[in-house]
């Protein structure tokens, strides 16, 4: 036999053993240190909770979008549709966070999905008015701004002043300046996340 194959063999060895131990190890058992704390048995992190309310995913995502964190916030919206269905607020949720992106094609198409399903929604309509407003599509974004606040009866200040905002935008006024100014999107309840127009 040469040295090579020795070698070879001897590698070839070492590996199997490691691998046995790692096995042995895996299937030892649970362990308790001596505060009583006991440790997993496997190395695989848990599964997901099924039964686990849907909503509770939906809240994670939108505390995701407003930290920012919009590539997070669609595999959280993406989990929480699997748990339920493909409805209004998660597609405004995904549209959003695709806009957060720059993804504004994917971002439109999500959004009108989103009023197609549900178009008695204020906040819905709003964040599709952002996404038109970003691609440039000003007299279209209007009409959608316009009703978003039909439909919220005036009540969200962040409605209001992308409305405001377009309406200035179109007349050319140079009060609002684009580098100061931002669109702001809403979603259900309290809080609204916050996307810096297109340079």
């Amino acid at each position: 036999m040469t040295p090579i194959t020795l070698r070879k063999r001897r590698l070839e060895l070492v590996i199997c053993l490691v691998f046995l131990f790692g096995l042995t190890a895996c299937s030892a058992g649970s362990f308790s240190d001596s505060s009583g704390f006991k440790k997993p048995t496997s190395p695989y992190a848990p599964g997901i909770n099924q039964r686990k309310d849907a909503q509770d995913g939906i809240e994670v995502a939108h505390r995701l979008m407003q930290a920012g964190e919009y590539e997070l916030a669609i595999r959280a919206f993406n989990r929480a549709a699997l748990a339920t269905s493909l409805d209004a607020e998660i597609l405004s949720g995904l549209g959003s966070a695709n806009l957060g992106l720059g993804r504004l094609g994917q971002a439109e198409d999500l959004l009108r999905s989103a009023v197609e399903i549900d178009d008695t929604r204020p906040e819905v309509w709003n964040n599709l008015g952002v996404v038109l407003m970003e691609r440039g599509k000003l007299a279209e974004a209007k009409l959608t701004f316009r009703k978003a606040y039909a439909l919220d009866n005036g009540e969200s200040d962040a409605i209001r002043d992308n409305l405001r905002l377009a309406l200035a935008k179109s007349e050319k006024s140079v009060t609002v300046q684009d580098k100061e100014e931002s669109y702001k999107l809403v979603r259900r309840g309290s809080g609204d996340f916050l996307i810096r127009p297109a340079s």
